[in-house]
């Protein structure tokens, strides 16, 4: 299952001078167990949300939840080598997740404290005009990539590497370089950047209190410490968590099914979150806005309450019904099954509409590798 012979894109692997790749013979395997964070999404987006509730309070309370926001400076670090923007109303926005061993997010995932990080979550949102729509995109953090060159927030540069996987890029350079790799790999410019670790992804799902899903089939995947029988469940954060990190005993047992597994939960989570009845309970909404505050990492164009809450005005009004969730088309390597390939010629339909605000083709998407996980999670 290759890719789709087209011209080389930038930070799309090409043919290179090492001669073909081979298939790998027999079933496609699974991929070795990794306790990684998934599904921020749902954390950034609710953040902006309840932050526009939160923030309209003063004294104490703006001064809190200002305290609470961590920003980092990606203008400063791309500088001015990077895509045009375009002015016709839209908004991308680059969210990732982080998974840090350190602190509270060492109990929760696991593993050594070896002070690196990750970003196994990278979903392009993108806001059309008039902000009553949205597309969403993810990137599978599985996909090998050309990396470019780049300088994270501390003026540290590093060198561009070939063939590499897309999660590389956080953990070469953080931020900064998650951004240019994205860049550089659509053509299209971030207007901001969001970051959740799942430590506070947990939190805020405990604060809201919990979510509903249905699930049409059992789950029981203990990598993510998760078993849940078919039917209808209030998960909490840390079931939550486990439901947005589980890839094995669901479709193909790849991160493209957990990536289903996570659009079908935003598409949950969004849906209810306006249910939850935090208008009327003062304590509650401060509550939530405390914990969304402290849950993420903006650029600096968003690092404070005032900005965040412009900027979160633009997203309440956009449900679960207008958002179209689609992963970037890839297929799996034939050289190795544990990752996959851009399907260029489909990825750059897909670029090519989010350029022009306008929705994404349903061709774009046909006939790529799915995951097989769709389905198995809805909203209740």
């Amino acid at each position: 299952m290759s890719a789709e012979s087209t011209p080389e894109h930038p930070g799309i692997p090409g043919t290179g001078t090492s001669g073909p790749r081979r298939r790998a013979k027999g079933r496609r395997r699974k991929p070795r167990t990794r306790t990684r964070s998934r599904g921020f999404l749902v954390a950034a987006w609710t953040a902006a949300g309840i932050v526009v509730l939160g923030g309209t309070g003063v004294g104490y309370v703006y001064f809190k939840l200002n305290g609470n926001l961590h920003s980092v400076d990606i203008n400063q670090a791309l500088g001015t080598d990077r895509p045009e923007k375009v002015d016709n109303g839209s908004e991308n926005i680059l969210v990732l997740g982080s998974d840090t061993r350190s602190g509270t997010n060492r109990k929760l995932g696991g593993g050594a404290d070896d002070g690196s990080a990750r970003s196994d979550t990278a979903m392009i949102i993108h806001v059309y005009e008039g902000h009553k729509k949205a597309s969403v995109v993810s990137i599978p953090r599985d996909t090998l990539i050309d990396r470019p060159a780049c300088t994270d927030t501390k003026g540290n540069t590093y060198r561009a590497a070939h063939g590499v996987m897309f999660n590389s890029a956080y953990s070469t350079g953080g931020a900064a370089c998650a951004v240019k790799t994205v860049e550089t790999l659509t053509g299209i410019r971030m207007d901001h950047y969001l970051e959740v670790d799942f430590a506070g992804f947990q939190k805020l799902i405990d604060k809201l209190g919990g979510v509903s899903v249905t699930t049409t089939k059992d789950i029981d995947d203990p990598d993510s410490h998760l078993r849940l029988k078919a039917g209808t469940h209030r998960l909490n954060g840390e079931q939550a968590l486990g439901l947005v990190r589980t890839r094995h005993g669901v479709g193909d047992g790849s991160d493209l099914g957990r990536i289903q597994l996570q659009q079908a939960f935003v598409k949950a989570l969004v849906e209810q979150v306006k249910h939850i009845g935090v208008f009327t309970n003062p304590k509650k909404l401060y509550d939530l806005a405390d914990t969304a505050t402290k849950a993420v990492t903006t650029d600096s164009d968003l690092g404070s309450v005032n900005s965040l809450m412009s900027f979160a005005g633009g997203l309440k009004g956009i449900g679960a019904s207008d958002m179209h969730m689609v992963t970037m088309p890839v297929q799996y390597d034939p050289a190795d099954p544990n990752r996959v390939i851009v399907a260029q010629a489909k990825a750059q339909q897909v670029w090519t509409a989010l350029k022009n605000d306008r929705p994404i083709p349903r061709a774009a998407t046909e006939g790529t590798a799915t995951g097989e996980a769709k389905g198995v999670v809805s909203g209740s």
